[in-house]
This record gives structure tokens, sequence and C-alpha cells, in this order.
């Protein structure tokens, strides 16, 4: 089968061409702004809500405690690893830990809800969002032409994918090309780091009021960015938000992370049919769609072309670190 672009990846794309052809590039700078700004920052947590639908504790135990703890191993190394390589390249902390956090859970969504938690600027989400949409398209390209060199079954090929593909429409777009098998089990496993996000959102919200809490007795001074994500020196605290307003505290856990958390409660009882998972489902790609057309449509290419190849190369760096992880926890996962 031949892989098909999934439609977050669509939109992202369509975004970038609002932004960046003659025209259009004046609308979505200008007059359109402001409502491309809340789609980018309102409707993908509206989305990240609708997502936990998706998930089945139920699927996920079903895998078994040791492949759960593989999966679980692969999205911590994979994090630190990636927020490793990003500032080796000298990337910002908070552009370092949203790339991160979209390369080892899953993807745009994870790269919103860590934003907000940690109260990073919308614009600053930009960047990441583009290098996570461009590598797990890729991975739609390159992974498919390795699965007879290295010998996989599709299932070593479906858990391969589900462990290091980062959106879950890529990991469909990608592991269907093995057939069912790969698909059925692409899916589970990658619903699984997708559960991770709660966890790893409220570890990340209980670290920044313990650095508020610090900053207030001390004063700090952080290093900020502009939308290239390249470390300069910038007065300020850890808890600057996107308007900067005054010090405040942020939550452990935002509200709409609760959302997701209750969706996927909702999900794993199996009251809800079919016909209304579908339909959530569907919702759930307009929201998400929509925000990343919004997020697409900020980024400038002759900006980004001069400004973030430091980030590309880290992001590449990283998405291979993530593969040959990911591969090596699928061999585990489906042992002969």
């Amino acid at each position: 089968m031949v892989p098909v672009l999934p439609a977050m990846t669509v939109a992202v794309v369509l975004g970038l061409l609002a932004a960046n052809l003659p025209g259009t590039g004046t609308w979505a700078a200008g007059r359109a702004r402001p409502g491309l700004d809340f789609a980018g920052k309102h409707l993908m947590r509206a989305g990240i809500v609708f997502l936990g639908l998706k998930v089945s504790v139920l699927d996920v135990l079903g895998l078994g405690w040791q492949s759960l703890l593989l999966i679980t191993g692969v999205v911590l190394v994979s994090f630190v690893g990636t927020y490793g390589i990003s500032r080796m390249f000298r990337l910002t902390r908070d552009a370092s830990l949203l790339i991160s956090t979209g390369f080892s859970i899953c993807g745009a969504s994870a790269i919103g809800a860590m934003a907000a938690v940690r109260r990073i600027r919308h614009v600053d989400t930009v960047l990441p969002v583009a290098l996570v949409t461009l590598c797990g398209t890729l991975a739609i390209g390159v992974l498919p032409l390795l699965l007879h060199p290295l010998q996989l079954t599709p299932e070593v090929f479906g858990a391969w994918t589900g462990a290091s593909v980062h959106d879950v429409g890529q990991v469909v777009a990608t592991a269907q090309t093995a057939g069912t098998g790969a698909l059925a089990i692409a899916v589970v496993v990658k619903l699984t780091r997708v559960i991770l996000l709660a966890p790893m959102v409220a570890a990340a919200g209980i670290h920044q009021r313990s650095a508020i809490n610090r900053d207030k007795r001390n004063g700090a001074v952080r290093d900020g960015a502009g939308t290239d994500g390249i470390a300069r020196a910038e007065p300020g605290g850890p808890a600057s938000d996107a308007d900067g307003a005054e010090l405040r505290m942020p939550p452990v856990v935002p509200l709409f992370v609760i959302g997701f958390v209750a969706m996927v409660g909702v999900r794993s009882t199996g009251w809800l049919s079919p016909g209304w998972l579908e339909a959530a489902a569907a919702v759930q790609d307009l929201l998400l769609g929509t925000a990343l057309f919004g997020l697409g449509s900020a980024v400038r290419v002759r900006t980004l072309l001069h400004t973030g190849a430091r980030a590309l190369l880290a992001a590449l760096a990283a998405w291979l670190l993530i593969a040959a992880l990911g591969l090596g926890a699928a061999m585990l996962i489906v042992q002969p």
C-alpha cells in the first residue's frame, strides 16, 4: 500500500502555503492573524480533550506489563535524549522542552499541552510544531522502505511505528502500508504513549510551580528566544506567560488535560457506541486540523531557512534516536 499523508500534516502544509504565497500571506499576517492565533491555541486544547476518546485503558493494559514498561522507557529516554540533543545544538530550554515533548509523546497535541502548563508563549510553539510535523512526515516515507531490508514482520513493524512515530495520524499512515496486523498493534502502542501525556504534563506543572516559588525568593535570569528557538540571554522568570502578565502559579495540570483524562475514562467504560466514537473522532480532526492550520500559518519559510537550520539538525538527530529506540523496543514487545 502507498502511505497517504494524514489530515493533520495536510493542515500544517496548507497553513504554510497560506502564510507564504503572495496574496494570502498578507491576509494570514494581518486581518486573519487574531483568529488564526485563537485557533492555534484554544482549538488545540479542545482537540486534546477529544483525543482522550481514542484511548482505552483496557487496550493499553492488554499489551502486558513488560510491554508497558518498555514503551514507558522509550518515552522517557526519548524525552531526555531529545532534550539533550536540542540543548547541544544550543536551542533554548523552552524550545528543547517542546521538541522533546512532541517527539516523545504525541506530536503537536503534546506540544500544546506542555506549552500551556509551562506558560510558554504561543508564538514559540510554531517551530516545534513545524519540526514534529516534518519529521513525522519523513517517517511516513522512510519507515515503509525499511520493512523488507530489515526483514521485519508486520507485527514488529507496527510496534516500531507506534513506538517511534510522533502523531497518531502519522502512525496510521505509516503502519497501514504493512497491513491490518501492523496497524492494529501500532495504534495500541501509540495510544500507550499518548496516555503518558497526563503524567508528563503533571510533572512539568509541579516543576514549574517549584521554580516559581524559588524565583519569588531569589529572582532569575533565563535564556529566551524568538521563533527561531536559538538561545539568547533575556531577563525574566520561568513563569513568564504569553502576555507578559505578572507572576502567578500555573495549575499542576491544565483543565483541558483533566478533560483528556476524563475522556480516556469515558472511552474505557465502553459506554459509547462506535457511531459516537466516530463522530467524536471527526470533531477532534476538525479541531486539531484548524489549530494546526493556524500554527502553520505563523511559519515564514524564509525566516525558518535563515534561522532554523540548527533546530532542524537537532530534530533529525532526535528522530534517528527515537527510531532506534523504538525498533529495539518493538523487537522485545513482539517476540517470536
